[in-house]
């Protein structure tokens, strides 16, 4: 009785994303083609063109987001683990976990306010930004976390012969940890990978390609989005070939996790 419970909860968690996978490969693989991947939209009612600067956009925005969330994350996360007091990590701790469930759109206004309003336009800088804050809380606790598994005494043994405590946390403690840093990581991009209200607020899109970032950029949700809710049946048929390229993308990063965190648990330290 009980296996079947676990089972019949098991297919309710794998049957969403396979219904899905499913519907989208249904509805957009027969899209994808070489001009859907290389060329730009075409203008309004005209049929056919692609997404390749919503592509390459939100490869960008991933970037630009990953240097702004990692750094700052990984260094927080280190710091809360190996410096802050019990009362600043409880703090820290608590804001990070309220942030995390923040809604993303919040973030979208917040950069518009910040950002976006006194540059007088949308850019990739804003989009990157509002991601980077979202990935920020994310990172700092997958961090602290990994951080927090690896035992005393290898920073004790460390101390003990004379090694900097700072040599010990970049040397020891860090590379124990790496893989699991590295995972949380990925994962972090992975979630904002398709977010798309803060690109709303934040980077206006563009239907040709970006030739700085101080520009407005094109990205994959956005684009996607867009053509969703147009009148056009070929803006709806991109759609989901966007929708399509874009779960590909989540996937393929998930996927490198697990053979992350695959390796990282069979090869265990000794």
């Amino acid at each position: 009785m009980i296996s079947a419970v676990c089972f019949a909860c098991a297919l309710m968690v794998i049957l969403p994303l396979a219904l899905v996978l499913l519907r989208l490969v249904r509805m957009g693989a027969s899209s994808i083609d070489w001009a859907f991947l290389t060329q730009l939209q075409k203008p309004e009612g005209e049929p056919g063109g692609g997404m390749a600067n919503a592509i390459v956009g939100s490869l960008i925005l991933m970037g630009l987001a990953a240097l702004i969330g990692v750094p700052v994350g990984v260094l927080g996360g280190i710091y809360l683990s190996e410096y802050a007091s019990n009362r600043l990590k409880w703090s820290v701790r608590f804001a990070a976990d309220i942030l995390n469930g923040t809604p993303s759109i919040v973030w979208g206004i917040v950069v518009y306010a910040l950002v976006v309003v006194p540059m007088k336009g949308a850019s990739a800088y804003a989009g990157g930004l509002a991601l980077g804050l979202i990935m920020i809380p994310l990172v700092i606790r997958t961090t602290e976390e990994m951080l927090a598994l690896v035992p005393n005494s290898y920073r004790e043994a460390a101390l003990a012969l004379g090694v900097s405590k700072w040599k010990t946390i970049v040397f020891i403690v860090l590379k124990t940890a790496g893989k699991g840093i590295i995972t949380g990581v990925l994962l972090a991009c992975s979630r904002v990978a398709g977010e798309t209200a803060p690109l709303l607020f934040t980077t206006s899109g563009n239907q040709f390609w970006s030739r700085r970032l101080s520009d407005p950029i094109a990205s994959l949700p956005r684009q996607i989005y867009t053509f969703a809710i147009g009148p056009y049946d070929d803006q709806h048929r991109q759609a989901w070939a966007g929708a399509l390229i874009l779960i590909l993308l989540v996937l393929s990063i998930n996927i490198g996790v697990r053979i992350i965190t695959r390796e990282g648990s069979a090869k265990p330290v000794k």
